[in-house]
């Protein structure tokens, strides 16, 4: 208890510094159109840690915030209706049928959705009343999901931005808008599988090299085009989009190094991967009562929130129902249905489970995931061995990933071997064999040796730039240069020139040479 309250001493006494040494609490606007609850989940975290820090903050969101705020204010801006339709569109689509490896169309299919978003907030009502009050603001927080549009409030307010992704280091677009371009011969794309730990084969350079081209011209022939459409529709005099683009003072990763192929960050790149979790909390009395009887292990089992096992096919459904009767562990599955028929008595059922609390408990021996970003952080966090069932987008490849690292085992929903034998193997394995706990740990401690907590990092961070009115001592100098500086191009003409002019003297030299040595010859033949 002591040394908690010294933490907390020491906690209060670094904000109180940055708030001296500041001056002011600072006024930031936080825009999260997107409807999806796990990415509100990060999103609704970093602004309450904003406004933790003694902020007044303001968040423009289509889900209500519901943590509570121990410091500053939180004003909700709520865009009711949309994630009522995003939720109505995931009921009519079936994600299971997605296929592992993630096409140029899928992709083109997601920023179609996104952009659907996009247009649904900038004629929301409560927007456009929001807009007509001319607020003023310090700060602008995003989260870039193919946002183009909504980056350019902070061109409005005239007020540096940041943007967070919860995506990572390797997404082409977040490292174009602060001038940090990648190289697909070493740094893979962001939609490929695995972390390619002896570097790409010529095959993988080549997949690279069309993703980060078909990237660059979706982004910048087609998408710039269609938000800047958007905003022109929008509104009287709109920004534009493309310098909002690459205005961005900070960029915040949701992402961390420990998990993450090592991938080069601009100076105003930070990485605060795992900032949302917090240490467990008590459980519900029933939750608690039922992992505390586990004698010999429990295991916890969710796709999370996007996805549902009720969805489940009916042969997947029996297949998880059909092992885990044959395990004495006791099983909770987050099943989104009040009843689930055939359940055995060691499988307890419930439509929502605290996730991150869960993890935490000691008698937790094995996570049944989906392979979700925020899920396989938490995994991380926790030293958790986890069996990961991905089914679409990044999931394959953070179930790839953590596989590779050796604390997971991937068994991808659509596999033609998904079987009960197959099911029930993986997690014998997983369960008998301690190299997948060793590894976990290892992983973990990975994970946590950092310089400061994440959340405090976002904060410094962010209060940084407010504090530098944008730090553009960080901004990369790259931005500034026209394209055919950048790639050196009037060098390497100016050197190509340099080099034919150099080669035609040579030429002419040569030939001079040897015509007077011709010349010379001739004469003593005519002596001769």
């Amino acid at each position: 208890m002591k040394y908690k309250n010294i933490n907390l001493l020491f906690a209060l006494a670094f904000n109180l510094f940055l708030r001296v040494n500041y001056g002011e609490c600072a006024r930031i606007l936080g825009i999260f159109p997107v409807a999806g609850k796990s990415i509100n989940i990060l999103s609704n975290r970093l602004m309450k840690g904003l406004a933790d820090a003694g902020h007044e903050v303001v968040v423009i969101s289509s889900l209500k915030n519901k943590l509570p705020i121990l410091n500053g204010s939180y004003t909700d801006i709520h865009l009711s209706g949309i994630s009522e339709r995003y939720e109505t569109w995931l009921e009519e689509i079936d994600l299971y049928q997605t296929p592992e490896d993630t096409t140029l169309w899928e992709t083109k299919n997601l920023n179609d959705l996104m952009f659907w978003v996009y247009e649904e907030t900038f004629k929301h009502p409560k927007l456009l009343s929001f807009i007509e009050k001319k607020e003023k603001f310090d700060l602008v927080v995003t989260e870039y999901l193919w946002s183009d549009s909504v980056m350019a409030f902070a061109s409005s307010f005239n007020c540096p931005q940041v943007v967070f992704t919860s995506v990572g280091g390797n997404n082409p677009s977040v490292n174009e808008m602060v001038g940090n371009y990648l190289s697909p011969s070493y740094v893979p794309h962001y939609w490929m599988l695995g972390t390619f730990p002896n570097g790409l084969n010529f095959f993988a350079r080549t997949k690279s090299f069309i993703h980060y081209i078909a990237d660059y011209f979706v982004h910048n022939l087609i998408l710039v085009r269609s938000h800047q459409a958007l905003l022109e529709r929008s509104f009287p005099n709109p920004p534009d989009v493309r310098k909002a683009f690459y205005n961005v003072s900070l960029v915040l990763l949701g992402s961390h190094s420990s998990f993450r192929s090592a991938t080069p960050l601009a100076p105003n790149m930070v990485e605060i991967g795992g900032f949302h979790i917090d240490p467990p909390k008590k459980l519900p009395k029933d939750i608690q009562a039922f992992l505390d009887n586990a004698k010999d292990g429990a295991i916890f089992f969710s796709m999370g929130s996007h996805l549902r096992s009720k969805n489940f096919s009916p042969e997947k459904k029996q297949i998880f129902l059909n092992v885990f009767k044959r395990l004495k562990l006791k099983v909770l599955w987050k099943f989104e249905d009040e009843v689930l028929p055939g359940k055995s008595d060691n499988v307890m059922i419930r439509k929502w489970l605290p996730q991150m609390d869960i993890l935490g408990h000691p008698n937790v021996k094995l996570f049944i995931s989906h392979a979700g970003y925020g899920s396989t952080l938490e995994t991380i966090y926790h030293g958790m061995p986890s069996l990961m069932i991905p089914v679409f987008f990044d999931q394959f490849n953070n179930a790839q990933q953590s596989e590779e690292r050796g604390f997971a085992l991937k068994l991808s929903y659509s596999d033609k071997n998904f079987t009960e034998a197959t099911l029930y193997s993986l997690i014998r394995e997983m369960l008998d064999n301690p190299v997948y706990m060793d590894n976990a740990k290892e992983a973990s401690r990975l994970f946590h040796d950092r310089p400061m907590k994440p959340m405090e990092s976002a904060v410094y961070w962010v209060e940084y730039i407010l504090r530098h009115k944008g730090a553009r001592h960080l901004r990369l100098k790259g931005l500034d240069l026209p394209w055919y500086q950048f790639y050196m191009l009037d060098v390497i003409s100016f050197l190509l020139l340099v080099l034919i002019v150099i080669v035609y003297i040579l030429k002419k030299v040569i030939t001079l040479i040897l015509e007077l040595n011709s010349g010379k010859n001739v004469k003593k033949l005519k002596k001769n």
